[in-house]
């Protein structure tokens, strides 16, 4: 069967926020949830920028027994990928069976230019991308690691490790990047494209030696009341991922992320974010993916109306891949929830 996540967004809601809406989205029968890390909001509109692993840890404490994945850019900008393993076998250590995947990628420059280093070509980056991941497994087998390059590390060792390790899952959004995955990730994610491309990434993938490997998938979409306000969110919260990767890997700032999209319309939304206030059609969206062989698939509702997508996807999305499921986890998601930290 595969797995409906939910997506929490750092960049547009706190870490306060979030916890009340993935405690709403497990109590609505979401599978699992997909956590984005980011120093940065795409823009001022967006607002926000919390600590995702500090919040993970609370999330997963304030949850009954949903699993979490995080992506992340362990590189030696922000994370070294020696603090990256650590972090992460703690967080499995603490709840084990609940982080069952990290996924890593070679990061934009808007979270990792604030240490003051130049940012530097994807050819570089991806060769740092192969050395952070084997460093992180290394550490993960309980060995003292030491290399010169392209990352240093000067005999580390983990000592608290947990007894699953995590999956490194590739982060992808090309063919090129995804093939070159193949040979070594265990898993490969991307987003929601054009069928057409998004077929082109995962036969890359399988291509490059990830025939038998899962695949995830994260969908934006924007769901609301009317198709009216659900253009509206998409274009007011997430116009700035409309701009391609070439160029948004690059940019610092939010405000330049602005500018760079001052000539996207409204209209030009639906190739990067599924709206629809049809539940029908949502449905219909994720059995395509299904069908295309992706195994978990996190919703990131890109509207700020969280508790309205929760409720709506709960009742009329989420039991068309539940044979002999209820119509939802809870008549009042409330009710279900009073009481437990982070929900007011």
């Amino acid at each position: 069967m595969t797995l409906i996540g939910y997506h929490a967004s750092h960049e547009q809601f706190s870490p306060s926020e979030l916890l009340g809406y993935v405690q709403a989205a497990e109590a609505a029968g979401f599978d699992s949830v997909m956590s984005s890390d980011h120093l940065t909001p795409w823009s001022e509109r967006q607002g926000q920028s919390g600590f995702a692993w500090a919040w993970l840890g609370a999330a997963l404490q304030a949850t009954r027994s949903i699993p979490f994945g995080i992506i992340t850019v362990p590189m030696g900008w922000r994370y070294h990928p020696a603090i990256t393993a650590q972090a992460g076998a703690t967080i499995a250590e603490m709840f084990p069976g609940r982080l069952p995947w990290i996924a890593v990628g070679s990061g934009q420059a808007m979270n990792e230019h604030v240490i003051g280093e130049r940012w530097p070509s994807k050819a570089e980056r991806n060769e740092r991308l192969r050395a952070a991941v084997e460093i992180m497994r290394d550490l993960w087998m309980g060995k003292l690691v030491s290399r010169e390059g392209p990352i240093k590390v000067d005999q580390a060792r983990i000592h608290t490790l947990p007894e699953e390790i995590p999956r490194i899952v590739a982060g992808a959004l090309s063919p090129e990047t995804a093939e070159w995955a193949g040979s070594w990730a265990d898993a490969l994610i991307t987003i929601n494209q054009p069928p057409d491309k998004l077929g082109e990434i995962v036969d890359a993938f399988r291509r490059g030696g990830g025939e038998e490997k899962p695949l995830y998938l994260q969908t934006h979409v924007s769901y609301a009341g009317s198709e009216e306000e659900a253009r509206a969110n998409a274009f007011e919260q997430w116009r700035s991922n409309a701009i391609s990767a070439a160029i948004s890997e690059t940019l610092r700032l939010p405000q330049e992320f602005d500018e760079a999209c001052l000539k996207v319309r409204p209209e030009d939304m639906d190739e990067h974010v599924r709206i629809s206030v049809d539940p029908q059609q949502h449905v219909a969206w994720l059995k395509a993916d299904i069908a295309m062989g992706f195994k978990e698939i996190y919703i990131h509702n890109v509207g700020r109306n969280q508790r309205e997508f929760i409720k709506a996807f709960g009742h009329e999305v989420l039991p068309a891949f539940r044979t002999g499921a209820p119509a939802a986890a809870s008549t009042s998601l409330g009710d279900d929830l009073k009481g437990r930290p982070g929900v007011s």
